[in-house]
């Protein structure tokens, strides 16, 4: 028997940080993300299937770099426990309950990080994640399709080249946090309330507000560690700064994938020119709906 499998990453817009348990199970955590057409694939093979006597054999491949802050690591698990499982998924909760045992496969490896990216790889589509100590809870983003397009044309994605390491940062920011930091405490805070904001604010399609929210997360990401951004960084925003309404790092930061939010088709295509010339890659994606995908062949 063959099953195979695929399962997207996904683009954090805001509330990263406030899902890893150290912050949510005190103050309750939110983060506003979606998942992207872009995937980790994989396949079970079982039994005689190609020959094969006995015993599984499990493969993988993405369609990415690693530490593209993307989520790609937490969305091989959540594939790795699809193939296990061997069938479609029929309902978010059973989704959200895979995603947290993927989580929890982290957890038990000694990753430091949070559980926004194995839900929104196992779940798909544009959401608010809430988390709590006792439960995860998804609100989809309330959007029409010509606002899903919209949004997709005005939003411009940019891998640096630069991949980076997340567990450093987190072992920074939690060791303070731990330390109660206030300023921490209160970017944190602030993060977590704008993933309600981001959702208003693509719900009346305010994109300037979203690119102000957006903008308003790396500010509160180099508060919590310098390490989040660098002069690379730094540099392509005030490059792209005309052209876009804001943007962040995707993940940790320092690295990886940068989201920006455009002035519209026109700002995104300038943007565009100007991130090639600089030698960095565009990635083009579309928004996945569907999340983690299982399919049987006998």
């Amino acid at each position: 028997m063959k099953i195979t499998a695929e399962a997207p990453v996904r683009i954090d817009f805001a509330g990263a940080w406030t899902d890893v348990p150290m912050f949510h199970e005190t103050f309750g955590g939110a983060t506003l993300n979606s998942a992207i057409k872009m995937y980790v694939h994989g396949e079970r093979l079982t039994g005689d299937h190609r020959k094969m006597k006995d015993g599984m054999t499990v493969h993988y491949e993405a369609d990415l770099p690693w530490g593209a802050g993307l989520g790609s690591s937490a969305s091989m698990n959540v594939l790795w426990l699809g193939l296990v499982k061997g069938r479609p998924l029929s309902s978010v909760k059973e989704r959200l309950i895979l995603a947290e045992n993927a989580f929890k496969i982290e957890k038990v490896l000694g990753i430091i990080g949070g559980k926004q990216d194995q839900c929104a790889s196992a779940v798909g589509g544009i959401n608010v994640f809430e988390f709590s100590k006792d439960e995860i809870h998804v609100t989809p983003v309330g959007l029409s399709s010509s606002r899903v397009s919209e949004l997709e044309k005005t939003l411009l994605l940019c891998y640096t080249g630069v991949a980076r390491l997340s567990s450093r940062i987190h072992e920074n920011v939690w060791g303070n946090f731990a330390k109660g930091h206030r300023d921490i405490i209160d970017a944190l805070v602030r993060m977590r309330d704008s993933a309600y904001e981001g959702k208003e604010a693509l719900e009346r399609g305010d994109f300037e507000k979203f690119g102000e929210i957006l903008t308003m997360q790396f500010e509160c990401t180099k508060i919590m560690d310098s390490s989040t951004s660098n002069q690379m960084l730094e540099d392509l925003f005030a490059l792209v700064k005309e052209d876009t309404l804001g943007g962040k790092p995707c993940g940790a930061g320092g690295g990886g994938c940068v989201v920006f939010c455009c002035r519209g088709e026109e700002g995104k295509r300038r943007a565009t020119e100007k991130m090639k010339k600089a030698g960095l890659t565009i990635i083009d994606f579309a928004f996945d709906f569907q999340g983690l995908r299982v399919s049987i062949e006998s």
